[in-house]
C-alpha cells in the first residue's frame, strides 16, 4: 500500500480469526494506482483499441470509515450483471455525500484509482 502512496492503517480485529484488519486511508486515491480500468477484461478491450491504462482493480468499502475521494475516484466492486453488459461501476465524495457512478469497465481516468484491504 505505502509503495503506491497508500496511507495503510488498522481499522478493525477480527475475533473469530485473530487477524487484524488494515485499509488503504489515504484521503485521495493514491497517484500509484491512478489511470486503470476496472477489471482484466476492461483493459483488455482498451489495449486492443492501441491505448495502455496502468492496470486494472476492484475496491473495497471505505467510505463509513472517513471522508475519503473527495477530489478524486475509486473503482467498486461491481455486480456480475452489469459487468457482462460492459459496465462498471465507480465512487467517490462530493457534497459531503458519497455518490456512485458507471461507466464503460475499459475506461480510466488520472483521477480513478483503487484502494485496498489486507487481513494480517
Amino acid at each position: 500500500m505505502e509503495r503506491t502512496g497508500g496511507e495503510p492503517d488498522v481499522v478493525g480485529h477480527d475475533k473469530k480469526t485473530g487477524e487484524y484488519i488494515f485499509y488503504d486511508c489515504s484521503a485521495e486515491s493514491p497517484k500509484g494506482r491512478r489511470n486503470v480500468c476496472y477489471d482484466r477484461k476492461g483493459q483488455e478491450a482498451r489495449e486492443k483499441k492501441g491505448v495502455h491504462p496502468e492496470g486494472n482493480a476492484i475496491d473495497r468499502e471505505l467510505q463509513k470509515l472517513g471522508n475519503f475521494d473527495t477530489k478524486t475516484s475509486s473503482w467498486v466492486k461491481t455486480p456480475s450483471d452489469i459487468r457482462k453488459l460492459g459496465g462498471a461501476i465507480f465512487a467517490d465524495r462530493r457534497y459531503n455525500h458519497v455518490f456512485v457512478y458507471h461507466n464503460s469497465a475499459p475506461s480510466f481516468y488520472g483521477v480513478r484509482a483503487f484502494r485496498g484491504s489486507l487481513r494480517v
